[in-house]
């Protein structure tokens, strides 16, 4: 679970930055890659990580 927790952080914030990147650089495909790492930062990162705190505070 932590493993899973952990790259998918990666990717998330790894698709966000990379898409700020082709943003400024007015490349191809970086609004699909902010959507796709917002997306993935929204409905994976975000509820791992607070079930992890509330099964560390249970």
């Amino acid at each position: 679970m932590k493993k899973l927790f952990y790259v998918t952080g990666f990717f998330a914030f790894f698709l966000i930055g990379n898409g700020i990147l082709f943003k400024i650089m007015h490349w191809p495909s970086a609004s699909i890659q902010l959507c796709m790492g917002v997306l993935l930062l929204n409905l994976g990162y975000l509820p791992a990580y607070f079930y992890n705190k509330y099964k560390a505070n249970a």
